[in-house]
């Protein structure tokens, strides 16, 4: 029975359309589930990332301010050592932490664990994009007090972030102190036992000071990483509403700034202040001094603003984020929508402002892997993007681009021609220790070449291929001919050995057929591109040639192998293996299996689950999903059947796909069931792993199965269609999508299906295989919404799925 795991109490947690509120704070909220909720209520924009503490900085769990991008090398310890295997990984950093306030009342702490707490409301407004939080309380003394605060990392400015502070008592003066820190915190301990943990750097000091400044309420921090090189500077200003009335020190030292305001609240005055902060990196040589400069920039032009002005500009880039991504639900429980929007809401923080750099798999909510970027974003965020915001996807993509010279460098160290792309990665090297789940995923490869086909198709931004994706495309297709060949016992089928694909229980197998598809379209895609760039654009082609010594017959080499591609294909089934050993193992004894032995990975030896028919996240069905057009609809139902009672979903990238391939075949019901546990992956803490980080590219998931899975939306080759399977528990589901430049936006209902071109001159998609053309002249047009087929039998014996787990 799919079910989830320490979901707060309801009462707690309201739904709300437009808003993540919790309306107590109670031991759920200051034990169990602290850690949670410092993800639930992170702020991030991309670039600066600061998870959800507490202002006064208790209780907390794990606290973390992170910059995308910003690490410090560290050694890779093996116990045996081979060649080829990475020897330096990268690691994110947790940052001098601007957030704690920490007020006294006539000399005693306020904390909120053990207050007297008269009413708590704390808020994530996603109109506006700024945490809230309402706290009364009576102190000590006897005098009942009430703070409000208001915090945001600003999406207008990528170092900013900033936080409003208000205090008002009701019945008496009092004598107060706050202390407003910037303050560098001791590195949070490993947990051996979860390799998905970032990494210790135990015994040496990882940000080392260049100096620092103090003056008025202003102080900036400055460090250096020995290993990356980088340089970062950390700053805090404050504006204080009535100056006069808080008498004002600041301290600064090497790893901790403080400014300590004394002065008194009254009845009908209350005290109002906010405090912005900085925080600025660079390398490649930059002078300390010019960084710490930059910092103080950025405080100037918030003061300048002021917070009002601060928070209207993040209002209106909020509200532009909504008008081009939001998508909509009718549906009986409100939560739902919540849900949804809580996700959105993550992949705007994940990726607004993240130019010049890719996006974690936890994106800057945690240190979960270390701050590497993975696959997650070419398969499951940039689908997202491509069609709410092509200019972060192009983005995105051109950061592919720019880590290509080390693809190529990895390639030549693995004797491989072309570029190996790092499965892990944060400066573009390989970073994944165990290389079996790492280097053996050459899939990267062809997953980035799929992504940057759909980009441009969809986006229609040929000079992006011409000036830059052709050079991915020459590069990557050169490694899938090199490492196949064409096998004399396949009937000269070309095969690739020794990979790994999506599926990391069953790892370095020979031909993978989710690898040998995406090789299959890489191949074919370089050789297309190749061929038209000499035909249309000589200048582009001749250019692309002297980039990459491209040789007359690699695209016809290429075609060659993609025409001959080996797909593994039992006829007694008449399903895909998997790869071409899978269907000779023993099936896992999941009967027998613990329920708390999930995930697999954390409680048997690899060598375990090698040996057993047994699937960590979906593979052959995210071929069949990516590569929709290549199945017919029998092979879809049947490779259903027969792996999705064999996956585990120990991957938190796996429910969504199912959820998409399930809506497609015609299994309403388990549609619904698996995007339900996509969507609330995090919010409810399916994977019991949610205090570490947002699963960022499960939301990306949860995206595409509203929009891929109940809409129908398939774009292979550029071709825009929709063949909607609405919910029986949805009323109507509306979202818009940028295609080419234009704006559309569907509206889904059990009865008609509307199609509105919002801005543009003209656009063509199909419904149900028709083409409708919309213009200008003639915006909107309706079809019928063909009503949900009868759910199909499955063709193989089936057992209840284990819970969804995260990987």
């Amino acid at each position: 029975m799919l079910r989830a795991r320490r979901i707060p109490p309801p009462h707690i947690f309201p739904p709300d359309p437009w808003a993540l509120e919790a309306t107590r704070f109670g031991p759920e909220l200051a034990g169990e589930f602290v850690g949670q909720a410092e993800t639930m209520f992170a702020l991030s924009n991309g670039r600066l990332g600061i998870r959800g503490m507490l202002d006064e900085g208790a209780p907390v769990e794990e606290p973390g301010v992170y910059l995308n991008g910003f690490h410090e090398l560290r050694p890779i310890t093996y116990g045996e050592r081979a060649y080829g295997f990475p020897r330096v990984g990268q690691s994110m950093l947790g940052l001098p932490d601007g957030t704690p306030m920490r007020l006294y009342v006539e000399g005693e702490p306020f904390q909120l664990d053990r207050a007297e707490v008269r009413s708590f409301r704390r808020r994530l407004d996603m109109r506006s994009g700024v945490l809230e939080r309402h706290v009364a309380w009576r102190a000590p003394a006897g005098q009942c007090l009430t703070l409000r605060t208001r915090r945001l990392v600003s999406f207008d400015d990528r170092h900013l972030a900033a936080i409003g502070w208000e205090l008002s008592v009701e019945d008496g003066a009092a004598e107060i102190t706050l202390c407003s820190e910037l303050v560098l915190r001791p590195p949070l301990p490993a947990d051996p036992e979860d390799p998905r943990l970032a990494e210790p750097f135990a015994g040496r000091r990882v940000l080392c000071p260049t100096g620092q400044e103090a003056t008025g309420l202003r102080a900036i921090l400055g460090f250096r990483t020995e290993g990356s090189g980088l340089v970062l500077a950390c700053a805090m200003d404050h504006a204080v509403e009535d100056p006069e009335r808080l008498a004002a020190r600041l301290e600064c030292k090497e790893d901790c700034a403080v400014v300590r305001f004394r002065g008194e609240v009254a009845p009908g005055r209350p005290i109002r202040l906010w405090k912005a902060l900085a925080y600025y990196y660079d390398g490649g040589g930059v002078a300390p001094e010019e960084v710490r400069a930059r910092a103080a920039l950025t405080l100037d032009r918030a003061l300048e603003r002021g917070f009002d002005g601060v928070l209207e500009r993040q209002r209106m880039h909020v509200a532009r984020f909504w008008e081009r991504a939001d998508v909509e639900l009718e549906d009986a429980d409100p939560h739902r929508q919540q849900v949804v929007r809580w996700n959105l809401f993550q992949l705007l923080q994940a990726s607004e402002r993240a130019e010049g750099h890719g996006i974690g798999a936890r994106g800057l909510t945690g240190r979960t892997y270390e701050g590497h970027y993975f696959w997650d974003t070419e398969i499951y965020v940039l689908p997202f993007l491509i069609y709410t915001n092509p200019r972060m996807a192009r983005s995105l993509l051109m950061f592919r681009h720019g880590m290509l010279d080390k693809a190529r460098e990895r390639a030549r160290e693995l004797n491989h021609r072309g570029a190996t792309f790092p499965w892990r990665t944060i400066d573009g090297r390989e970073a994944s220790a165990y290389y079996a789940a790492g280097t053996a995923q050459y899939h990267i490869n062809a997953d980035i070449a799929y992504a940057l086909r759909k980009y441009v198709e969809v986006a229609g931004d040929e000079e992006f291929l011409l000036d830059y994706g052709a050079e991915i495309l020459v590069e990557t297709a050169r490694l899938w001919h090199d490492l196949g060949f064409f096998s004399p016992r396949r009937g000269g089928r070309f095969c690739i050995n020794a990979v790994t694909g999506p599926d990391e229980y069953n790892t370095v197998v020979n031909n993978n057929l989710f690898t040998n598809l995406m090789a299959r379209e890489n191949l074919r895609y370089a050789a297309d591109t190749a061929e038209a760039m000499r035909r249309d654009h000589p200048d582009a082609f001749a250019e692309l040639v002297r980039r990459t010594g491209l040789k007359d017959s690699e695209p016809v080499e290429w075609r060659e192998a993609a025409e001959r591609m080996y797909l593994p294909w039992d006829e007694l089934l008449r399903i895909h293996p998997q790869d071409d050993e899978f269907l000779y193992k023993e099936r896992w004894d999941f009967a027998n299996t613990p329920a708390d032995h999930y995930p697999l990975m954390l409680h048997y030896h690899p060598l375990n689950l090698y040996r057993a028919q047994v699937i960590k996240q979906a593979d052959t069905v995210l071929a069949m999903f990516l590569l929709n057009g290549q199945f017919t609809p029998e092979e879809k139902k049947r490779n259903f059947d027969y792996y999705d009672p064999i996956t585990t979903h120990d991957s938190s990238l796996s429910v969504c796909i199912q959820a998409i391939v399930a809506a497609e075949i015609g299994y309403a019901t388990k549609a619904m069931e698996y995007f339900r546990f996509a969507a609330e992956m995090d919010l409810s803490d399916v994977g019991g792993n949610m205090r570490h980080g947002a699963h960022i590219a499960s939301i990306g998931g949860t995206w595409m199965a509203l929009t891929y899975g109940f809409a129908g939306l398939r774009d292979g080759e550029g071709r825009i269609s929709f063949s909607p399977r609405l919910p029986s528990e949805w009323r109507a589901l509306r979202f818009p999508l940028t295609i080419r430049g234009c704006r559309l936006r569907v509206e889904v209902r059990h009865d008609v299906t509307t199609y509105r071109l919002e801005a543009g001159d003209e656009l063509t998609v199909f419904h149900c295989g028709e083409a409708v053309t919309l213009s200008a002249a003639a915006p909107v047009a309706t079809r019928p919404t063909p009503p949900p087929p009868p759910e199909p039998v499955p063709e193989f014996p089936q057992q209840e799925p284990p819970a969804p787990r995260r990987g």
